[in-house]
């Protein structure tokens, strides 16, 4: 019995086959194996073909069946993550009538910067726990402003993995958590907004059935049973957005539970227990994939752009060539805590959300042409880029969010002793680092939404932790000291 996860990046799309009573990854690949095009006809523009996403979908599938020799008859439940807060659109033949907007495109700001100030920043807020901002509701209107032709053909409008959904099962449903992404969601009265869908003049029957997070969204169509040797009938059981779905995949379901990334940018993904929100909307709140109506699970999201960017730079730039990442890491550790008074502020990457979107651009603050080196100038970039995740997290813990474990893939940024030993001591969270991935991740989640597990528990009891590092409580105040240094700069 196996479970099967697709993961629909912008960058790639990846299939994992999970064996359902073992938890193991049986086989996993991605395609295309260079980047996915993404089409920006104007500056700040960004769309993808979702058919695009749907052939690189058939190819990863395919490779992970052949890998397996795993029949479509063993697969029991399929489940979706995707790249977030995009726009799909498709007529009443359910074609699509636009390439998709996708979440990195920034046309949509002024639409959504009108209407928070129309319905009103402290409604927005504690509503929709969030601005309208460049999210999925602001982008439809776009489109409705822009491309009436387009706009008078709507049938539905979909989330990314919405779209997926749809071509797997011919079912047009969606989520609680994929509106509460797109701004659609009022967290008080637990219903569609009726203040967004006012305001921006939309039809309700654009918007998809609302089927639970975890449960049989559609089956198996028979025309696609056949595409990709599948059988017919299959469930369609779970389906959630990138960062809520990495943290399913770290077992990240709980008040004060955190799930972390840090590639080029860096992600803070905590979860709370009440309805709140940021006064200046400094993160992003979302439903998480737990969260119902009985039980208030929101998923909190901080996104620092100057995360590994910043690492990278200086590999590119400050470095000698051949030195690799795992070199910096141990030059990184030859610097004491504090990097010698070098403070860096990351910020390099442009408009910081957490600094109510202003753009500071990376400093460097105190270096001394006496006393520091390389070593100095790489750790002092690695706290820099901790210092600003605390800065964030301050700002959750503000929320009402007790933080005491991050859970994080052992990857990027997290292979930094440094890093990792940093975040733990001023934050005084216990880190866990493990092996998985969203692919994988959506397969559990498939097999929570089928019964065949009884909880995330379950689900996850194979969840293989590789490391755990705890706060160095005999070195807090020197850490403090140093991010308190570093604030002073910013």
């Amino acid at each position: 019995m196996y479970l099967l996860g697709y993961d629909i990046g912008s960058s790639s799309v990846k299939a994992c086959l999970v064996e359902a009573e073992s938890g193991k990854i049986v086989a996993s690949d991605f395609f295309p194996k260079v980047e996915m095009q993404i089409i920006a006809k104007k500056p700040g523009w960004a769309e993808q073909e979702p058919e695009s996403w749907w052939a690189n979908l058939k190819l990863a599938h395919e490779s992970v069946m052949a890998q397996s020799g795993v029949s479509g008859e063993e697969i029991k439940a399929i489940g979706i993550s995707w790249q977030m807060h995009g726009l799909v659109l498709v007529d009443k033949n359910k074609k699509v009538l636009r390439p998709a907007i996708i979440w990195c495109d920034s046309r949509a700001v002024p639409y959504g910067e009108k209407a928070l100030e129309a319905i009103g920043k402290e409604k927005c807020l504690s509503h929709l726990l969030n601005s309208p901002g460049n999210f999925t509701a602001s982008k439809l209107a776009w489109v409705k402003a822009n491309e009436p032709q387009i706009y008078g053909q709507i049938d539905k409008f979909m989330l990314p993995g919405d779209y997926i959904g749809m071509r797997l099962t011919g079912d047009i449903v969606t989520t609680v958590e994929g509106l509460s992404e797109g701004i659609f969601w009022d967290f008080k009265e637990n219903k569609l907004s009726k203040d967004v869908l006012n305001y921006f003049g939309f039809d309700k029957s654009f918007v998809p059935d609302v089927r639970p997070t975890f449960g049989v969204q559609g089956e198996v169509s028979a025309a696609t049973a056949k595409e990709l040797g599948l059988k017919e009938g299959t469930p369609v059981c779970y389906r959630a957005g990138d960062q809520p779905n990495n943290a399913l995949s770290l077992n990240v379901f709980n008040p004060g539970e955190i799930a972390s990334t840090a590639g080029t940018s860096g992600v803070v993904y905590g979860v709370l227990g009440q309805v709140n929100y940021d006064p200046l909307s400094r993160v992003n709140t979302f439903a998480h994939v737990n969260h119902t109506a009985e039980q208030t699970r929101l998923g909190v999201l901080l996104c620092i752009n100057g995360t590994g960017i910043l690492n990278s730079w200086i590999k590119k730039n400050v470095v000698p060539p051949g030195i690799s990442y795992n070199d910096m890491n141990q030059l990184a550790s030859q610097s004491p805590i504090g990097s010698k008074g070098l403070s860096i502020i990351p910020f390099g990457n442009g408009a910081e959300r957490i600094l109510e979107n202003k753009e500071t651009g990376c400093s460097i603050h105190g270096i001394n042409f006496n006393i520091h080196n390389q070593s100095d100038i790489i750790r002092a970039a690695q706290e820099g880029i901790v210092f600003s995740f605390q800065y964030g997290i301050e700002i959750m813990a503000g929320m009402g969010m007790d933080i005491n474990i991050i859970r994080a893939g052992n990857a990027n940024m997290f292979l930094s002793p440094v890093f990792r030993q940093t975040l733990a001591s001023i934050s005084g969270a216990i880190i866990e680092l493990y092996d998985t991935d969203g692919a994988a991740g959506a397969a559990k989640g498939a097999g929570i939404g089928a019964g065949i597990y009884a909880s995330n528990k379950e689900a996850f009891a194979s969840l293989e932790k590789l490391a755990v590092i705890d706060p160095e409580l005999e070195e807090r105040a020197q850490y403090e000291e140093a991010y308190a240094r570093w604030k002073s700069h910013l």
